[in-house]
């Protein structure tokens, strides 16, 4: 803690410093840059990371992120409910949409299996996955999981699980490089990936 900043702002600096790549020099620049806004500014600022907390839930069927009882995609009458793309994160069901390619639907699963960090298959959505999967009106499902270790192992045992439900199972191709992050992944990319998916 600085003994030269008032309490109220080394608090916000210590909140920014929490987030994922952020360090004590650019937590303190956002920090200044909250104090520099005017009141209804930073009242916004603050009423939209509440907002997002409470009025954002997942959506039950696919798992993604939604302020609706169910998301766009899942009930959208354009999509084709037959094909199913599992992902890691939400953000990677974002990077597919900047594609305007992929017209299936999506299942996240919030994470990889990953014994390592103390994650399992239970801390994933594997049921409610597998729930969707039972209705017979599922034709594919493709593991668009990140190319890593954690991404394969996770995309593995999902295929082993969903085999013998008569379902094929595809893989994207490897247009995207080997230790990479979807989310950094550019659209044309991604596209030929999606085109080259192969079956496991």
């Amino acid at each position: 803690m600085s003994d030269f900043n008032a309490q109220p702002l080394e608090r916000l600096i210590n909140n920014f410093q929490k987030l994922p790549g952020v360090g004590r020099k650019s937590a303190t620049r956002m920090a200044y840059q909250i104090l520099g806004m005017d009141k209804s500014e930073a009242e916004e600022f603050s009423n939209a990371i509440l907002a997002v907390h409470n009025q954002i839930h997942r959506c039950p069927t696919c798992q993604n992120f939604t302020e609706k009882d169910v998301c766009k995609i899942c009930s959208s009458e354009m999509r084709d409910k037959s094909v199913i793309c599992i992902v890691e994160s939400p953000r990677d069901v974002t990077t597919f949409e900047k594609t305007r390619e992929y017209k299936g639907t999506y299942h996240v699963l919030h994470g990889l299996i990953s014994p390592l960090d103390g994650i399992g298959v239970d801390q994933l959505t594997v049921k409610e996955l597998l729930a969707r999967l039972n209705d017979g009106s599922v034709k594919e499902v493709i593991m668009a999981t990140n190319p890593t270790v954690e991404g394969e192992a996770t995309a593995m045992y999902l295929s082993r699980i969903i085999k013998p439900l008569d379902i094929k199972v595809t893989r994207l191709a490897y247009g995207l490089p080997v230790g990479s992050s979807l989310e950094f992944a550019d659209e044309v990319t991604l596209f030929r990936a999606l085109k080259g998916r192969t079956e496991l």
